[in-house]
Order: structure tokens, then C-alpha cells, then sequence
């Protein structure tokens, strides 16, 4: 007698097909470098609209090795999505979730101080995918069962 019941045909895809919680993932790391590119032109604009009479922004060498880690980490989340065991599937959805909040946040904050667009990109290109790679990390673990336990 099985110990669980038989999947449903959305499960049987989760189960034999690993990437996909990977595909999804990366799909939001590619949407988060989408927000950031189109966030850095509007900037471009509106410092040109307004010939240079806007501030300037510069970093320190410091500050632009944290950006690159920060959006470095994207890629790990999908590393671990890749290896496809119960506890990295747990690392890349805490991970994930933990970056898409923070860049969510951040996303809107800059739109509140630059204009709705920004906001609406941060929601577009960060967040619908996200909660898409979410959910189907949560589906993923969940249909796991109690036999991957120890992975």
C-alpha cells in the first residue's frame, strides 16, 4: 500500500521536472536586472532632461562591491534551486523570498521618491515573477512528502 496518494498531473510535473523551480527562479533574476537597468535610465533621463542641474550620484568602490554581491546573490538562490534536494529547496526559498522583499522594498521606495514608473517596474518585473517562483518552490517541497526528509 503506497504511502502517499498518487500525484495529480500539476504534482507529476513538479516531481519529474527539477529545473522548473530553478527556470522560475532565474526568470526573477532576470526580471530584477530588468529593473535595474530601466531604473538606471530613467535616472540617465532625467539627469539629462534636467542638464545636470540634478545631483549626481557617485559610489565608493565600497558601496558598488556591495551592490554586486547583493545582486549576486540572485544566482545563488538559483544554484540552490538547481541542486533540487529538500534543504537546498529550503535555502533558495528563504533566499529568494529574502531578496525579492528587500528588492521589492527598495524598488518601491525609489519609486515614491522618483515616480510611479519605478514602483510599477519593482512590482512588474520583481514581484509577479517572484511569487510565481514561490509558490512553485513551496509546491515543490511540499509534494516531496516525508521520504526526502533526510536529504
Amino acid at each position: 500500500m503506497p504511502l502517499q496518494p498518487p500525484l495529480r498531473p500539476a504534482q507529476d510535473l513538479a516531481m519529474n521536472n527539477p529545473n522548473k523551480v530553478a527556470l522560475f527562479w532565474l526568470t526573477t533574476a532576470a526580471g530584477v536586472v530588468l529593473f535595474v537597468t530601466f531604473q538606471l535610465f530613467f535616472y540617465v533621463n532625467d539627469f539629462v532632461r534636467a542638464q545636470g542641474a540634478t545631483p549626481a550620484i557617485t559610489f565608493d568602490p565600497d558601496v558598488l562591491w556591495m551592490f554586486s554581491a547583493f545582486y549576486g546573490c540572485w544566482i545563488v538562490t538559483v544554484l540552490f534551486a538547481l541542486i533540487g534536494t529538500r534543504k537546498a529547496e529550503w535555502v533558495a526559498l528563504i533566499l529568494g523570498s529574502l531578496l525579492v522583499v528587500l528588492n521589492t522594498l527598495g524598488g518601491i521606495a525609489d519609486g515614491l521618491r522618483d515616480g510611479w514608473h519605478i514602483a510599477f517596474s519593482a512590482v512588474f518585473f520583481i514581484t509577479l515573477p517572484s511569487v510565481l517562483a514561490i509558490a512553485t518552490t513551496w509546491r515543490r517541497i511540499k509534494s516531496k512528502g516525508n521520504g526526502h526528509v533526510d536529504e
